[in-house]
């Protein structure tokens, strides 16, 4: 895995953004920021105003898009779109020699089928996962991910260094899609579990800002190296109970849940975690750390 950034700004490349939706329009501007000369096309042309304003190129046509940069973004609502837009254009060999770089949200299979088609009509491809809303693009702090064509992210990779800190995880094309997937995952379980939390310290008068403050401290130190912890464990399939046990874990969250009722505080989320432990203990992991835990999660075929 690649993660190394690009500190300097690149020699400016010409780059086409096809799609200027919230996020569409937020990759042009930050590749214009960084001084590309960028062609744009949208299907509501009306959208490409303000980066015309600020010295895009607005195409008329997705051909006459395509036709302006070696490389190319798509950004657009989903894959069906992207298909819709390009097919008539590889149809036309007006795809061959490009490089590809689709940062429209799908599956890994549908990223692994667009590879598929972007080889068979001549173009490099790359996948993407953008972890960041539209206000982050551009700062090097936000994570975007990329699988496919090495080579691709290898020769463009300065270019994307002006959209966030581009990390390549690998040739398969569906990677970044998989892990968009499963890092969403963890966001809103995280985003759930702390309104819950929030909502019982609340019910006792405490402000969320102040709660918030300590739950942070909690989850960049003890929190985070449980996890890093953890990962090893689950790699090897070995999961020692020398921390806290899943059975200590069942006993501790009905502390959570008692406290929660009692404020009238909705318990569906404790509830469902308590039952996913109560069925690794079951299947005879109450005495392992809580990563054993994930043989209850994972399909049949991986246990």
């Amino acid at each position: 895995m690649d993660t190394e950034s690009t500190s300097t700004d690149p020699v400016p490349v010409p780059v086409t953004v096809i799609g200027l939706g919230l996020m569409g329009s937020a990759l042009a501007a930050a590749l214009l920021d960084r001084g590309h000369p960028v062609t744009v096309w949208n299907r509501s042309p009306e959208k490409a105003r303000p980066l015309a304003d600020r010295g895009a190129r607005v195409a008329a046509t997705p051909a006459e898009a395509v036709a302006a940069s070696g490389l190319v973004l798509a950004c657009v609502l989903d894959y069906d779109a992207v298909h819709t837009v390009l097919d008539p254009l590889a149809d036309a060999a007006g795809l061959t020699g490009k490089a590809l770089v689709n940062l429209t949200s799908g599956a890994p299979e549908q990223a692994e089928a667009m590879a598929s088609w972007a080889d068979k009509h001549g173009a490099g491809y790359l996948d993407g996962g953008i972890m960041t809303t539209p206000p982050g693009v551009g700062s090097p702090e936000m994570m975007f991910l990329y699988s496919g064509s090495d080579e691709v992210f290898r020769a463009h990779r300065p270019v994307l260094a002006a959209l966030g800190d581009p990390m390549y995880l690998g040739s398969s094309p569906g990677l970044a899609s998989l892990y968009d997937s499963a890092l969403l995952g963890l966001m809103w379980a995280t985003f759930s579990g702390w309104l819950h939390g929030t909502a019982l310290v609340t019910s006792d008068g405490t402000a969320a800002t102040d709660f918030t403050r300590i739950a942070l401290r909690w989850l960049n130190g003890a929190v985070s190296g449980f996890l890093t912890t953890y990962a090893p464990q689950v790699d090897a399939g070995h999961y020692p109970g020398d921390d806290a046990t899943v059975d200590v874990q069942i006993a501790a969250i009905g502390h959570l849940i008692h406290a929660a009722h009692a404020r009238g505080i909705d318990n569906a989320l404790p509830e469902l975690i308590r039952s996913t432990m109560e069925r690794a203990a079951a299947a005879g992991h109450g005495s392992d750390s809580y990563a054993g835990v994930i043989e209850v999660l994972r399909g049949p075929a991986r246990r």
